[in-house]
């Protein structure tokens, strides 16, 4: 492993502290009992209440001067300033602890222990004057160096958005905002959890491994069980198994868990994601559209403090009642086209001429879900139900009471993307055969998203399950909007991703194909500049600048080039 400068030092920093004695990684317990947010919000307000404080966190920043110094602190909550002074750390005449450790010993990145008091600087900064330090973790690797100045702004961040994704753990650390994501992510879902669990609903578990995928159109990712010689499914959904404990007596039953898709990836798509669904017996659809509007709107008060929420440029509102409107009065109202009154040759015609990508294998309900998903899906903003569709684009959906050929299903749209998806469940076990039997005609002409036949299921439905209404809920997607994201993989912790590519370390010969006298070479790599594609994108500039300090330190004789010269080198 071929380590930066930077490595190589903190390795030796490392092994210095042990040689002092100092356990660069200790084993026991570190008591803490104050959290810098709490610091900074309440200490004007209630001084007593912090003349002994004890906190562990990361050091994100150092000013040394000279007997004392200040350092910026992160904990889990926030940042606060401490403040060293080495005669408090040092009474003694042994100031090491100080001089040495402290000075020389310590890099951004570290992880310590303090104990000591909060006051407030003449400045007018509230800071933690520390009386002792305890080292908890030696930090090896540096952390990238975020500049911010007085008004907050950004500048040279870690905004890579392959390198946060891959590397989330430093995007954490060195961007804070990013947390706050993620903890709106968590509330949403213990929002949730607790309006379902108010109605006396029960949260479940249900196999993620499946004989059969079913409960959704998609296609799933397979595997193979070594022990029972078996092909398996990762789920698509958990509907199928929810629907069971109805069956089985459960009056509500739900399920947050992720989900398996074995298809594209976007900003909007990930191959894993999380959903909630819900099923509640005797129950409808109509009731569903009103249980979502409740709880969306407890989520968004829970999230933001309020039911509005900004997403871009455009404001949304969570507060109910939401519009409602049918597939099918949806597509004629953006395109003119009356879907009801055409048949499936028509459509795909319209479809061809629009350069719509459709083929044969596609019937009619599938036709009309390509076009609402086409040319009606980015018109509707603000939470909308787009209710009553085709037989044919849900199996496992009753007919609806009134309209032929359709059936008794919602679909909420929030800003162009759908985000919950729900139903009046079938529940007659021969029309549900007959369901998936159409899904087996789909699948003979090509549709590898239609369904497969569940006996199980089917099985478990003659026994009887009573009327129900059920519905999934994308968390993902939910998120992305309370947190105004417009990529799911800002509010995924660890998106899919391709696997890192291993950059080959440039040999001299390397160098010296791209313009580099062999001479400079070892300064080029001691400035970390270890392939062609870095030496390529770096700035020709820094370079230059940098070579003068590494000349001299490298005892380098030959002449420094010229600015010209190493503009060569870049390309």
């Amino acid at each position: 492993m071929l380590l930066s400068e930077q490595e190589i030092l903190r390795r030796q920093k490392r092994e210095e502290l042990m040689r002092l004695g100092i356990e660069p990684y200790p084993t026991e317990e570190f008591v803490v009992n104050t959290y810098a947010a709490d610091i900074v919000k309440n200490y004007e307000n209630n001084k007593i209440d912090y003349k002994h404080v004890t906190m562990a966190g990361r050091l994100m920043g150092f000013r040394i001067m000279g007997s004392a110094a200040f350092a910026e602190f992160q904990d889990s909550t926030g940042r606060v300033q401490l403040y060293f002074r080495r005669d408090d750390l040092c009474p003694g005449e042994d100031k090491t602890l100080y001089n040495t450790v402290f000075k020389k010993l310590l890099d951004i990145g570290d992880i310590i222990g303090v104990t000591g008091f909060v006051f407030t600087t003449q400045t007018g900064e509230i800071s933690v004057h520390v009386q002792e330090f305890k080292i908890l973790n030696k930090s090896l690797r540096p952390l990238p160096v975020v500049k911010r100045d007085e008004d907050g702004n950004v500048h040279d961040g870690f905004t890579d958005p392959e390198l946060r994704y891959r590397q989330r753990y430093v995007d954490l650390i060195v961007n804070p905002e990013v947390r706050d994501i993620f903890i709106k992510r968590a509330r949403i879902i213990t929002t949730m959890r607790s309006y379902f669990d108010s109605k006396g609903w029960l949260e479940v578990e249900t196999p993620v491994l499946q004989s059969i995928h079913g409960g959704a159109a998609a296609r799933p990712f397979t595997t193979h069980h070594n022990a029972l010689d078996v092909g398996l499914y990762l789920r698509i959904a958990t509907e199928l198994h929810l629907k069971r404990l109805i069956v089985g007596g459960f009056e509500g039953v739900y399920e947050f868990g992720k989900l398996f898709r074995n298809e594209g990836m976007d900003r909007t798509h990930n191959p894993e994601f999380t959903t909630v669904e819900l099923y509640v017996a005797y129950k409808d659809y109509l009731w569903m559209m009103e249980m979502t509007e409740q709880v969306l709107e407890q989520v968004a008060l829970a999230v933001n403090g309020t039911t509005k929420a900004t997403f871009g440029d455009v404001e949304l509102d969570f507060a109910g009642p939401y519009p409602r409107l049918s597939i099918t009065d949806a597509i004629h109202q953006y395109t003119g086209l009356d879907v009801d009154a055409s048949d499936e040759a028509t459509i795909r015609a319209q479809c061809r001429a629009w350069g719509m990508e459709v083929n044969d294998s596609m019937g009619k309900g599938k036709l009309i879900d390509e076009i609402f998903g086409e040319k009606v899906e980015s018109h509707i903003i603000q939470p909308t139900f787009i209710i009553d569709h085709p037989v044919e684009m849900s199996p496992l959906t009753k007919k609806h009471r009134t309209k032929k050929g359709m059936v008794e299903r919602f679909e909420l749209f929030v800003n162009g993307r759908e985000i919950a998806n729900a139903y009046s469940e079938l529940n007659d076990p021969i029309e549900q055969r007959e369901r998936f039997e159409d899904q087996l005609t789909l699948k003979e002409r090509g549709d590898d998203e239609a369904m497969e036949m569940d006996d199980d299921f089917l099985r478990s439905l003659e026994y009887g399950m009573p009327p129900t209404s059920g519905i999934g809920i994308g968390i993902d997607r939910l998120t992305m909007l309370l947190t105004n994201n417009s990529s799911i993989q800002e509010v995924i912790f660890f998106p899919q991703m391709r696997p890192e590519k291993k950059a080959e370390i440039a040999k001299e010969s390397d160098y010296v194909d791209a313009g580099v006298p062999a001479v400079w070479v070892p300064a080029l790599q001691k400035m970390n500049i270890l392939t062609i594609e870095q030496l390529k994108t770096a700035s020709p500039n820094k370079i230059f600048n940098d070579l003068g300090g590494m000349r001299k330190k490298l005892k380098i004789e030959e002449k420094m080039p010229q600015l010209d010269d190493v503009k060569v080198w870049v390309g």
